[in-house]
Formats: structure tokens, sequence, C-alpha cells
């Protein structure tokens, strides 16, 4: 146990150690609305107007002024106010102005009734109700004053912030451009994802998996393919990635074997910061610095690749991008429902299925074999099941931290 976990350092203090050496991008480029799905704010966007740009009744009903009411005693209706279409006559005293929710309240209105509290008589209005001053009146800037912040810079745009700037009247905004990651895979026993299999080749899912998250993460993907084992043509990959990206990031070749060389040729081009982690799966994983580009190297297994990628690579992005909001889902304990095998020595990323049960609480379940192989296991999670670094294994019924998957790996 104590060779195997020897010099591993843990996944927090591998993230202490990568993301204190980031400095965001800060180029930026304006971007029609229509355009600005997933894109990152460069700076803060302040309200140009005033929103609601005026005093506007809540709902449907009456305009009336304070000094007219009295129950019981019907008031003419002197005219109408539609959104789009206030109320601009005479309006003579002891009267009201049938209004329609939105619509601007008339010059002198103290308070709008709802119509569920008045009824017709003849030509006139009854009020059964007391009405106090201000009721169900939106004012002017009630929501947004002119000239407030409505979204910080580092803000991912989505169906939440860009009605909101839709709603100010803002047609372009200031966004960084992206980030430029280029991807590549090692090993000769790759193949790529549509060509037959030779005696001993695999598909290459990683490099596809990698690409597709990152598309879905908003960068600009630069794909090198498939490098075999041969240290020329891995520094050919790695100097041409380092000239193009601001992210380099491999699969495959970063344990121990005899053919791994990206470990070395990290080391003879740039420098390593760590790349040995105490978490399962995902043990090797190097991070690094390239000449122009920061580097990333997951492992071969797919799942380890998509757990590094998960835990590591998606902070590394959001803060290369200013992000302040966690790129992660925040952990929550619930029940076991199933027993979970765990061997002491590392934190380990299980993939796991919660729901609420019959009575109501939250549990969780495993989705079977747990192998760094077993990429299926992602089509049926919904969560990792986090176990602690020196637990053992954890019996149906115990306390458990979980992890919920987010929009990257839901679908």
């Amino acid at each position: 146990m104590e060779s195997f976990t020897a010099g591993l350092i843990s996944l927090e203090e591998a993230q202490e150690k990568m993301l204190a050496q980031l400095t965001p991008i800060t180029d930026s480029l304006s971007v029609p609305l229509t355009e600005a799905a997933g894109r990152i704010t460069a700076r803060a966007v302040t309200s140009p107007i005033d929103v609601p740009p005026f005093d506007n009744a809540a709902m449907d009903g009456y305009a009336v002024r304070l000094a007219d009411i009295n129950r019981g005693i019907p008031l003419p209706v002197a005219g109408k106010a539609f959104a789009g279409a206030p109320f601009t006559g005479s309006w003579p005293a002891g009267s009201v102005i049938r209004i329609m929710t939105g619509a601007p309240v008339p010059a002198g209105c103290e308070a709008v009734v709802m119509q569920e509290e008045t009824e017709q008589r003849d030509d006139a209005i009854i009020f059964n109700a007391p009405v106090n001053a201000g009721q169900n009146i939106r004012l002017i800037g009630d929501d947004i004053r002119a000239g407030t912040g409505v979204l910080a810079a580092g803000v991912r745009l989505g169906a939440a912030e860009l009605p909101l700037l839709a709603s100010l009247g803002i047609a372009e905004v200031s966004v960084l451009r992206k980030l430029r990651v280029a991807v590549f895979s090692t090993g000769d026993e790759l193949q790529p994802v549509g060509q037959p299999l030779a005696a001993g080749q695999i598909y290459d899912t990683n490099r596809f998996t990698v690409s597709l998250m990152l598309k879905k993460l908003g960068c600009e993907v630069i794909d090198l393919g498939i490098i075999k084992d041969d240290p020329n043509a891995l520094r050919a990959a790695f100097e041409e990635a380092d000239r193009q990206a601001d992210v380099v990031i491999s699969t495959g070749g970063v344990s121990v074997g005899e053919a791994d060389f990206t470990k070395t040729m990290l080391e003879e081009l740039g420098a390593i910061t760590f790349w040995k982690l105490a978490i399962k799966p995902g043990k090797p994983f190097a991070f690094g610095r390239l000449a122009n580009s920061w580097f990333c190297g997951l492992p071969g297994n797919p799942v380890s690749a998509a757990v590094t990628f998960y835990q590591l690579v998606v902070p590394l992005l959001a803060t290369l991008t200013g992000q302040k909001k966690s790129a992660l889902p925040p952990r929550q304990k619930v029940r076991a429902a199933t027993r979970l095998k765990k061997t002491p020595g590392r934190l380990d990323f299980q993939r796991g299925f919660y729901r609420r049960n019959d009575q109501g609480e939250l549990e969780v379940h495993s989705t079977g074999p747990q192998g760094s192989h077993v990429f299926s296991s992602f089509a049926q999670a919904n969560c990792f099941i986090v176990l602690e670094r020196e637990r053992e294994n954890v019996e149906a019924g115990e306390w458990v931290e979980i992890e919920p998957f987010n929009a990257l790996l839901e679908g």
C-alpha cells in the first residue's frame, strides 16, 4: 500500500497548485446577442435603462385616486389604458381609468385596484375592499436602475442571462475570445472511430470524448489526431500544439510504461508541476507548462480520462476565462443503497445513480463494475459517489457524499 501511494498528491493539492499558476485571458470581442450563447462576459454589464421604464399596473383593474374612493359609491370609467397604448386624455375627478397589466399608470394615479375586488353597476364601478396607496403599482426602476450592474465579468451567457440583456435593449455584448485547446492521443494501438480494427487495436474514444466536452464548454478545438509512440512524432505534435493553443491536452502516455513518452517529452519541452494523483480512477495525470501554453496529460483509460478532465481540466478552463462561479456542482450527503467496494489510499470517484426512495429520502446506487475501462458506467450514472481517501468498503445504509453531474456529463 505504502509503495503504491507514495508520491501521490491529493486532488485538492493538485487543484491548488494548478489554479494558482493561471492568469485569465483578456482578449475580447463584441458579438450580437444572438451569437453569444455559451460565451463568457469580458467585462461587467450595466443597465442602460430603468426596468420597468415607467410606473405600470401589476394586474388588470382600475387606476384610482385615493380621494375618490368611498366604498359602496360607484365611480364612472373615464377611459382605458393598455400596455403599449396608455391613457392620454383628461382624467376628471371622481372617476377611474380601466387599466391592464403592464400599462403605464396615468398621471395622478395612487393605486391600482384589481378587478376581482370590484363590481360593475350600470356604467360605474363599486370597490369592495380597502385601497392602500401604491398597491399593485410597479414603480420605475423597481427591478433594475439605470447604471447598475446586471452581470459581472466572467459569466457564462445562457438561457437566464441572454433574455435579461435583451430586456434591457442590449443588442451586442463584449465576450472573451474562445480558448484554443489542442487535443491529441498517443498510442500505436489506437484507431480512429469508424475505421476497422486490426489485431490488438482499440478505438480512440478519449480524444472523441474530450473534444465533445471542450466544444460543449465553448472552446475552439484543434484536433491533432493520433500520435504514434515515437519520440520525434510526439515532439512535433507538442511543438505544433504549443504554437497554436492556450491549452494542450493529450490522452495516454503519462503512466510508467516503457513506451510512455509523453512525460519525458514534457520534461524536455517544458516543466511538470505534478503527474501522480491520489485519486481513483485517474492516478497518472500530468500538469505542466510549455513555452506558450498549459499542458494537461490525461490517462489512457477512458473513465480515468473523463474523471480527470471533469475534476481538473474543467476548473482550469473556467479559471482561464475568469469565471467566478464554481464549474462543478456542490456535493451532498445521501445514503448508500448498495454495498460499495473501496480500498484505502486514494480518493475514489465511483459512478452512481441517485434518486428518492419510497420514503422520499435521497439514496445512491452503484452502476456496477467500476473499472477504469468501463465507460458504459457513465451512461447509467447521474453522479459521482465520492469516497474519502482512507475509507474502506461501504455498507448499504451508510452515509456517502455524491457530486451530481453538471450539464457536461448529463447529456
